[in-house]
């Protein structure tokens, strides 16, 4: 016997912190898909205890040990889904989503979006090579990257991808490839269109003054050497940020790309046929985030992209886009074991976990914040105010702070929500952690995609003169 979280066995199961509204497991359901907290499985079973993908997290915990990334399958699908399908109703002309595998590239997440009809957006050799090897075809395989070196270009080019060029260096070195190749190299360029959003610094990357993109007054320059050059150009490419909540900003990119795309016709003779818009989404990590619903955004950019080319009498070009946390964040929880804890008096009591800064680094890097619950006493009432800490040897190494919790105890199963973007993939052995494992669920059954490093995995690169051996 289960019990959906919208109808909690006894008190409100809540996810809050101290200094946000009450949100229980009733108001979750009511929620669209990637405003969820948590994936779109999540479930309390007939133990009290949280379940996902038809899978009781504490025994996932014991079977897998912990820290645990859980990715369920579900909510990765049917946020694919959503994505494709919105185009489909609202853009009259072609149209592909491209999953930016920065949030996290492995081989299941790469094969699951790949069979959902998602391309692939990768940043290094190394995520293209993920990619071919999940089953994705080179032609949906779109290689960024503001210092691509010489050898991941070649890969790229001798594995069929399109290459978005950033800068000049990039641009001739291409060129000079180009002339080894049988047929022309596909490329597009990365535009910086001069739009800021609300968001952290950190990631804001459509301003001018960004290390991404040629800027605005090299575009004529670019032109010009692309109407003489070896390079199949099929489009441009911005991307104005991360994590954003606003859709104007979205609304406004079509107008700024299509007078770039005229310029390139009607001066150079540059046909492009893509234009690829970014990603940028944001997702619901605590109670007070209000995204737009997935269909929202892909509405808003497609709108401004039409209204923008029909206004110049343009045909409509293929529509890309590049979403990476609005498709995988929501999508997977971190599961930690709880150890001990510290009261400072009349200050704050500190919650310790086995993991931290090593499997999320998101906190300590942008001060992100995040919600929990302990899995195995899903109805019990939060009495006491908490701070989750990790093990690492950082002050700073905090999770959680302030958030209300349940009495635990050592041994008690944490969750986090909302940990599939930015956190495997930006894992670290930091004190030499090995990293930890991932698994998929799906059906009650669970499946391991990412191997637990083991502490002699930790020596694997490791080389010792034979002067320094005792």
């Amino acid at each position: 016997m289960t019990t959906a979280l919208s109808k909690p066995k006894q008190e409100t199961v809540s996810v809050n912190s101290t200094n946000s509204p009450q949100i229980n497991a009733a108001s979750l359901d009511s929620l669209s898909p990637n405003q969820q907290l948590l994936p779109l499985t999540a479930l309390v079973n007939s133990h009290d205890r949280l379940e996902i993908g038809g899978c009781d997290v504490v025994d996932l915990v014991q079977q897998y040990g912990s820290p645990l990334y859980i990715l369920d399958e579900v909510s990765l699908r049917t946020a694919c889904q959503q994505y494709r399908d919105a185009f489909a109703k609202h853009y009259q002309g072609q149209s592909q989503v491209l999953y930016a595998s920065k949030a996290w590239s492995c081989l299941a997440v790469c094969a699951i979006v790949g069979s959902e009809g998602l391309g692939i957006d990768v940043v290094s050799a190394g995520e293209i090579l993920t990619a071919l090897r999940a089953g994705v075809s080179p032609s949906l395989i779109y290689f960024h990257g503001n210092n691509k070196s010489l050898e991941e270009l070649t890969y790229a080019l001798e594995s069929g991808c399109t290459v978005v060029v950033d800068n000049w260096h990039e641009l001739k070195t291409l060129e000079s490839l180009a002339l080894e190749q049988t047929s022309k190299p596909r490329i597009m360029l990365r535009l910086t269109p001069g739009i800021e959003c609300h968001t952290h610094e950190y990631i804001q990357t459509g301003h001018i003054d960004s290390k991404f993109g040629f800027d605005p007054n090299e575009i004529d320059a670019v032109f010009a050497f692309l109407s003489k050059s070896s390079l199949n150009c099929v489009g441009i490419h911005a991307h104005i940020g991360s994590q954003i909540f606003e859709l104007q900003p979205h609304q406004d990119i079509g107008g700024v790309m299509v007078q770039w795309f005229k310029l390139a016709g009607e001066k150079y003779g540059l046909k492009f046929s893509e234009l690829n818009i970014g990603g940028g989404l944001g997702i619901r990590y605590v109670e007070s985030d209000d995204p737009p619903s997935i269909e929202e955004w892909v509405k808003t950019v497609s709108a401004g992209v039409t209204d923008a080319f029909v206004a110049e009498g343009l045909a409509l070009p293929k529509l890309l886009c590049e979403p990476g946390r609005s498709l995988i964040g929501s999508t997977c929880v971190t599961a930690y074991t709880i150890g001990g804890s510290k009261t400072v008096p009349d200050i704050r009591t500190y919650i310790t976990v086995d993991g931290g800064m090593s499997d999320n680094p998101r906190p300590i890097t942008y001060q992100s914040k995040y919600r929990a619950v302990v899995a195995n006493h899903m109805s019990a009432s939060l009495s006491q105010t908490v701070t989750i800490a990790g093990k690492h040897c950082e002050s700073g190494d905090i999770l959680i702070k302030d958030i209300q919790l349940p009495v635990t105890n050592p041994g008690d199963i944490l969750v986090v929500f909302g940990t599939g973007a930015y956190n495997y993939s930006m894992a670290s052995n930091y004190n030499r952690l090995p990293k930890a494992a991932a698994v998929v669920v799906e059906g009650g059954e669970s499946s391991l995609i990412v191997k637990r490093e083991t502490r002699e995995d930790l020596l694997r690169q490791d080389c010792l003169p034979e002067r320094l051996r005792q």
